[in-house]
This record gives C-alpha cells, sequence and structure tokens, in this order.
C-alpha cells in the first residue's frame, strides 16, 4: 500500500511504502514534537508522514448580510476592477486626461460591482442572509512511518516522557 496525498509528480514527496501509523495525537504541534524528538535522536525522520484525519468544517459566521452590506461588498470588489479598467483607458490616451480616466474607470467599476451583487443577492431569495468564512481542520493528526521502521519510532515514541505523560492524562 502506498499513500498518496496528491495527484502528479509534486506527490511523489508525500509516497510511504507500506505506511504504518506510529502514533495518534490531538494536535498538530504535539505531531511536530514527536517528528522533532525523532530527529533528535538520529531517527531516519524521511521514512515520516504527518496526516491530519478526521477533518471536520468550521463556519464561523462573521455578520448579517443586508442590501447595505451586499452594496458594500459589491462596490469594495469593484474598486480593482475599476482601477484596472481606468490604467487600460490611460494607456490608450495621451494628454492631460488622466485623472479624470482613472476616475472615470474606478466609477465604472464600483457601479458595475455594485450592480452585479445586487442582482446575485437578489437572486438567492433570501437564503443564507448572513457572510462566513469555513476552513477544514483536522481533529487528530498520525505520525505514519514505512514499514521498516515503524517498530523502531513506535518503540522510540513510547519512550518519550511528553507521551509517557499524555497517557496518563486522558
Amino acid at each position: 500500500m502506498t499513500l498518496n496525498v496528491a495527484p502528479g509528480r509534486a506527490s511523489a514527496i508525500f509516497n510511504l511504502e507500506y505506511p504504518q501509523s506510529v502514533v495518534v495525537v490531538d494536535d498538530y504541534m504535539t505531531a511536530q514534537k514527536v517528528v522533532d524528538q525523532l530527529s533528535d535522536k538520529e531517527f531516519p525522520v524521511e521514512n515520516l508522514c504527518i496526516v491530519g484525519t478526521d477533518l471536520k468544517t468550521i463556519e464561523r459566521v462573521t455578520g448579517r448580510r443586508t442590501w447595505g452590506s451586499v452594496l458594500g461588498q459589491g462596490a469594495v470588489s469593484g474598486i480593482g476592477m475599476g482601477l484596472l479598467v481606468g490604467l487600460m483607458m490611460m494607456l490608450f490616451t495621451t494628454g492631460e486626461a488622466i485623472f479624470p480616466l482613472l476616475l472615470t474607470g474606478l466609477i465604472v467599476g464600483v457601479v458595475i460591482g455594485m450592480i452585479t451583487a445586487a442582482i446575485t443577492y437578489s437572486m438567492t431569495g433570501g437564503e443564507r442572509d448572513f457572510n462566513s468564512v469555513q476552513q477544514v481542520v483536522a481533529t487528530h493528526y498520525e505520525v505514519l512511518a514505512e514499514h521498516k521502521v515503524a517498530a523502531q519510532a513506535r518503540e522510540m515514541v513510547s519512550d518519550m516522557p511528553f507521551m509517557r505523560a499524555k497517557a496518563f492524562e486522558g
């Protein structure tokens, strides 16, 4: 069995031959500490991999969506497009009309951004009237090792003082 994390040539770095579990911990810092301690003891850490498991999605609600907030967000998103339009107009114009062209492009971008946001919001029909951010997080982290060194790694981890203390915590 080979652990493949990502498709393509870059995934070769994530491959382990016949991976076996060394230890499962509750946070990434502990998994890093395990690997660091193994490295300090001159264990061949190139045979290890830390894998986040038991994934869950966390969504943090940041506020209510109102027409005012929707139009405001549309205006802000339109600023970038407006500046780009203004700069493009400046490339094809000569003379002293640079500032008015930039301002015109900015206004056009803001208006288009607001119109686009209003249309999108009106099409939702009142569903999802809130803003939020999402993140996928792991609830556990597993240190895996190639089969040829897994037993040695497990033995070394069991001798780590902080891992023995964790066994008595739960």
